[in-house]
């Protein structure tokens, strides 16, 4: 199970995880270790709507303001991406920028919640 994963990889601040299934009974079992865990960079693959759905139920599961501020969703910087290799250079081009303390102005931003 990938939230058993997370915990056998024994991340440290150069551990980045990205969860790319699309389920959310995989992604946000893996999500809720990861956000408590001390990677730099946690991340969720899904649409706008999906990330800010993601990020509603991991506040109902308890899960703190300021650990579901750490997941970035949708990941990767806003390129044009169309086909999974540039989704992938994308989300690696916003790793490194987190990775190097780099303000993330690529980004689209998510609407509020109503």
């Amino acid at each position: 199970m990938p939230d058993e994963a997370v915990l056998n990889i024994q991340t440290d601040e150069r551990t980045a995880i990205v969860a790319l299934t699309h389920d959310p009974r995989l992604d946000d079992m893996a999500l809720l270790t990861a956000l408590d865990s001390r990677a730099f960079y946690v991340g969720a693959l899904g649409s706008r709507v999906n990330s800010q759905k993601r990020r509603e139920n991991l506040a109902q599961l308890g899960v703190s303001q300021s650990a579901i501020d750490r997941l970035h969703g949708p990941i990767g910087l806003h390129i044009g991406s169309h086909n999974p290799a540039e989704i992938a250079l994308s989300l690696m081009a916003e790793i490194v920028a987190v990775k190097n303390g780099i303000e993330l102005k690529q980004k689209k931003v998510l609407r509020e919640s109503v």
